[in-house]
């Protein structure tokens, strides 16, 4: 890769900036400490607006090369919704909730997306980096595409594995295993942003990853390039919605200075 191509280390040389928007760290602190996993909620309902507000605030997560591997399904219909709950073996946190939203990793969809993107840049009017171009037509490709049945994997370690003694290299994706990871991490993200985004309109929620995984697709007409990531359940908590204070370990058992 030349250095006019390397996104990684040249700094494009653009005329853009954004302002800052004022923020207080303090209500920032308790929407954390407020943000807990309620197993349990009352019958009132959570406005539209609010639910389609979060949802928005989900789609602004940090992502992947921006690739948005991501969907989120708010299921309304009362028959799909009892069917999800039942593949969420009707825990509480499922079945007293008001809303629930399923976060779903794609696997499939870089490829589109990435199209997106130089679609973007064409029509943005705007002088784009030629690093930019051409990672999302030359870079997103090798690095993605796994091939058929994820045959390219092997080729690919081999590849890493070789380069990798002389400089550092991305060692990632290189199977349909590292894709679910990739497309998971940036789901994950996103379901911070629903849950923190219910916690400042005075609403609550339960991120559940106990589920069972065929019957939740099956609900939702997925297929197998769809990976459930989890399903977040909100409303207003009952008084017995939180079954115990929150359990945090020691800080220098996680947080390490090197």
């Amino acid at each position: 890769m030349s250095d006019s191509d390397n996104i990684f280390t040249k700094i494009p040389d653009l005329k853009y900036s954004e302002d800052l928007q004022p923020v207080s760290s303090e209500n920032f602190d308790n929407l954390v400490h407020n943000r807990r996993s309620v197993r349990v909620y009352t019958d009132e309902k959570i406005p539209t607006d609010v639910v389609e507000q979060v949802l928005d605030w989900a789609l602004l997560a940090p992502n992947s090369s921006n690739l948005q591997c991501w969907e989120f399904y708010w299921v309304k219909h009362p028959v799909k919704k009892a069917q999800l709950i039942e593949a969420l073996f009707s825990q509480p946190a499922a079945r007293t909730a008001q809303e629930l939203i399923v976060a779903v990793a794609k696997l499939d969809t870089w490829k589109q997306n990435s199209k997106q993107m130089m679609k973007f840049f064409d029509e943005s009017g705007q002088k784009i980096p030629h690093s930019a171009r051409s990672y999302y037509s030359k870079l997103v490709p090798v690095a993605y595409n796994q091939g058929p049945l994820g045959i390219f994997g092997p080729f690919k370690r081999l590849f890493m594995s070789v380069v990798g003694i002389f400089r550092p290299i991305p060692r990632q994706p290189k199977s349909i295993a590292d894709m679910r990871v990739w497309a998971n991490k940036s789901v994950a993200l996103a379901c911070e942003n629903i849950m923190l985004g219910f916690s400042a309109f005075g609403f609550d929620t339960c991120p559940m990853e106990g589920f069972d995984s065929v019957r939740v697709k099956k609900v939702l007409e997925l297929g197998s390039e769809s990976d459930i990531c989890m399903v977040i359940s909100a409303g207003k908590r009952a008084k017995n919605g939180i079954y115990g204070p929150r359990i945090r370990f020691p800080k220098a058992q996680f947080v390490k200075v090197v």
